[in-house]
């Protein structure tokens, strides 16, 4: 019987363990997901910003 414990009780902190990995891994897919649109969006921002500057000027030289 007291091995079983001893099993029980190890193989219910590995599944802690695991379980905390894996929630740190979801956080981090998140976060990087966020910060990787946040940087598309600026990106697109300033070439949106560069296109119609262009834009502006060819209509201005024309």
């Amino acid at each position: 019987m007291t091995n079983l414990i001893l099993f029980v009780n190890a193989f219910l902190s590995y599944l802690l363990i695991f379980v905390l990995i894996i929630a740190l891994v979801i956080v981090a897919c998140i976060i990087g997901v966020k910060w990787r649109k946040s940087k598309d969006a600026k990106a697109a921002l300033a070439t949106g910003v560069q296109e119609q500057a262009e834009t502006v000027e060819d209509n201005t030289t024309v």
